[in-house]
């Protein structure tokens, strides 16, 4: 799924704008010890600097045990609190249970607003019949993914000029 939104993504911006998909699967990365974000090193570093460079993040969320996994959880606890302040922060998600929509809801938004994201308010959400194996199948998802592309990409050229307008209005 998240390939073809970053498909679709590509299609929509500029030479000058870049994506990196970052996937957790085979990373070394501890457990949050408390340490600074920066005294890290291999793998953690590497993503946690990719993560505090970006303008817009799009996390690919599945769902396991109506929970985030915990990979996506340690990462957020490595990063500092502010981490995604000034930043466009979405997300597309899979679960196994339509009623897994909420785990979003409950728990990655208000870790999102606890760490300062400006949030996109919707997302794509796909159900595990979505899928012939780990390949997209459903019309419907493939629809919902090319409208949210437009809209990060609306909203983040948005937000962007908001804050330059918001830098230009300091005078100095």
């Amino acid at each position: 799924m998240l390939s073809e939104l970053q498909n679709q993504l590509e299609k929509q911006i500029s030479e000058s704008d870049s994506i990196q998909l970052i996937d957790l699967k085979g990373k070394k990365i501890p457990f949050s010890d408390g340490r600074n974000w920066l005294d890290n090193t291999g793998d953690t570093l590497k993503i946690l600097k990719e993560v505090m460079e970006a303008d817009v993040l799009i996390f690919g969320v599945p769902t396991y045990q109506a929970s985030i996994p915990a990979p996506l959880k340690n990462i957020f606890d490595l990063l500092p609190e502010g981490a995604f302040y000034h930043k466009l922060v979405g997300f597309v998600v899979t679960a196994g249970s339509p009623k897994h929509y909420l785990v979003m809801e409950h728990q990655l938004k208000p870790i999102l607003n606890f760490m300062k994201a400006n949030i996109i308010p919707n997302y794509v959400f796909a159900h595990d019949s979505d899928f012939s194996g780990s390949i997209l199948s459903s019309d419907d998802v493939s629809m919902r993914l090319s409208r949210y592309a437009e809209d990060i990409k609306l909203k983040g050229e948005y937000y962007q000029k908001q804050l330059e307008d918001q830098e230009g209005s300091y005078g100095f």
